[in-house]
């Protein structure tokens, strides 16, 4: 038995001198990395799917899926009264290629973090911080779904598609960066 956890431990050991995982897994992408990539992933998405790149209209869709599984209907709410939408509710939850690329990312964001030793449990500090989470998230969901987008689907889909609303949604979404990180400050902090 000990034999398994000596070779464990000098397994991990080599990989974290392995000079590709330093360069791929421990340390941070550069910024021309990063857009490289996610202008490829863009590409593949738009490709493969046939829409651009989008993140938070596919919660809407699990929640809905959530409540027809608890019995309830969506069928006349203003969201989901399309044709299309309905037939994306009718097709299920494993057969929308959103929910497997929102999964990907919940699980790759994991294993990356994981992989690079960044994982931690924070102390909470205050209930201030709680609060103010809890609340941010919830202006996060609220705006993301009132602008038909969040920073994927509406600003980087919609400047990869050449469209207005893609810069618009940038200034308003740095606008709101900066009111919101003065609230932060102030009444949080």
């Amino acid at each position: 038995m000990e034999n398994k956890v000596e070779n464990k431990v000098k397994f991990f050991d080599r990989v974290k001198k392995n000079e590709y995982y330093k360069k791929w897994i421990k340390s941070p992408f550069t910024y021309l990395t990063a857009a490289i990539l996610l202008a490829i992933f863009q590409i593949i998405t738009l490709a493969a799917t046939g829409n651009p790149w989008g993140v938070s209209g596919v919660f809407a869709y699990w929640g809905a899926w959530l409540v027809e599984l608890f019995g309830g209907s969506v069928d006349k709410w203003y969201y989901f009264a399309s044709q299309g939408a309905q037939s994306t509710l009718d097709a299920g939850f494993l057969a929308h290629a959103g929910t497997w690329r929102n999964i990907g990312i919940i699980f790759g964001a994991l294993a990356t973090t994981l992989l690079a030793s960044g994982f931690k449990f924070k102390k909470i500090k205050s209930k201030k911080q709680i609060v103010a989470a809890v609340l941010g998230g919830l202006a996060m969901g609220y705006g993301a779904r009132i602008a038909a987008g969040c920073n994927i689907g509406a600003l980087f889909s919609g400047i990869a598609s050449l469209s207005v609303s893609g810069w618009v949604f940038a200034v308003a979404m740095f606008a709101g960066a900066v009111v919101g990180s003065k609230l932060l400050v102030k009444f949080f902090m």
